[in-house]
């Protein structure tokens, strides 16, 4: 069977596939599983996929993860729960997507036993007692599909379903540049897992009504500055004001990507205390060069930023000054 990985240049990605395999069904202990703070599809359906595959080798697993809204689906009543004090004592932290270990949400790390850290990033800092980092990688759930390939266990539709969830929402369902013959190999192995993917692939892209409001204002804010060769656009508590239950509208960046002649598109959300911004860039431009100017990090396709303090323009100001850099090191500005 093809490694969901292409992992023909890494030799130790399969031993190390081998040994977090290994390390998670030979604990006795109890087993923590987290992501980052504001989960995505990635961070829940590779914490999701992966405490399924441990409950049913009968290991004692609580999921601390506080899923958005649009993805409440995939979960079943009391599967996760909200951020833990304290740990167990004898505890497996198992830490999934999360490249910086100040960004992990939801157990305490340094009272963990062992921990395991699993992830795609190119920036993560191999934290943990046993660390398995992929950046070619599309998703961490495709390291995340390795490892249950390598455990003692069948894999069922509600492992497979949540594990495919975070490929397409990383992958853009199969639209971006980091879609490949082992992602979509992936894919096909797990809807033969009985993943109903018209259905899934329908379903993520609901939303509550007040989210197409919300959107609207959104839109109205879009402006191309550097010569149209970025798209930004901005959101302010205020305008979420009277919408209901609405998410962040971290994929409205997703939106403003596809216009024409635009290398780079960012998202400003602004907050009582800070101003966090969601970054994409097309080729040859890098969204992490951008974002890690700015003190986040993230993918070269995809990444963020956090501004402390809530004034926007300033923030803006400084953000389109990093693109500028970027634009004008591939000779773009």
């Amino acid at each position: 069977m093809e490694h969901a990985v292409d992992n023909s240049g890494e030799r130790d990605y399969g031993g190390k596939i081998a040994d977090v395999a290994t390390t998670l069904a030979g604990w006795d202990g109890p087993v923590v599983l987290i992501a980052h703070v504001d989960p995505d599809g990635d961070a829940l359906g590779s914490t999701l996929a992966m405490k399924r595959a441990l409950d049913a080798l009968g290991k004692q697993t609580v999921l601390a993860i506080e899923p958005p809204a649009y993805l409440t689906f995939l979960t079943q009543p009391g599967e996760t729960r909200g951020a833990l004090d304290a740990l167990p004592q004898g505890t497996l932290a198992c830490v999934l997507d999360v490249a910086d270990r100040h960004r992990a949400w939801g157990a305490p790390l340094e009272q963990a036993a062992f921990t395991v850290n699993l992830d795609h990033h190119g920036t993560n800092e191999r934290f943990g007692d046993l660390a398995l980092v992929e950046p070619r990688a599309a998703a961490t759930a495709l390291i995340v599909k390795d490892v249950i390939d390598a455990l003692p266990v069948a894999w069922t539709e509600p492992m497979a379903t949540p594990c495919l969830t975070g490929i397409l929402t990383d992958t853009g369902t199969f639209r971006f540049a980091n879609t490949d013959r082992a992602v979509l190999s992936a894919a096909g192995e797990l809807i033969e897992h009985g993943v109903d993917y018209p259905a899934l692939a329908d379903r993520l892209q609901w939303r509550p009504q007040g989210y197409f409001r919300l959107l609207a204002a959104v839109m109205g804010t879009v402006r191309f500055p550097l010569h149209g060769r970025a798209a930004l656009a901005h959101l302010t508590e205020s305008m979420k004001e009277g919408l209901g239950a609405v998410d962040d509208g971290d994929d409205f960046v997703g939106l403003i990507r596809y216009a024409e002649g635009a290398y780079v598109a960012a998202l400003l959300k602004q907050k009582e205390d800070a101003v966090k911004v969601s970054v994409r860039a097309r080729a040859p431009v890098s969204a992490q060069a951008i974002c890690m100017e700015l003190g986040g990090g993230g993918h070269v396709a995809a990444a963020g930023a956090k501004f402390s303090g809530p004034d926007l323009a300033a923030a803006e100001a400084q953000l389109v000054a990093a693109i500028e850099r970027e634009l004008g090191r591939h000779d773009l500005a």
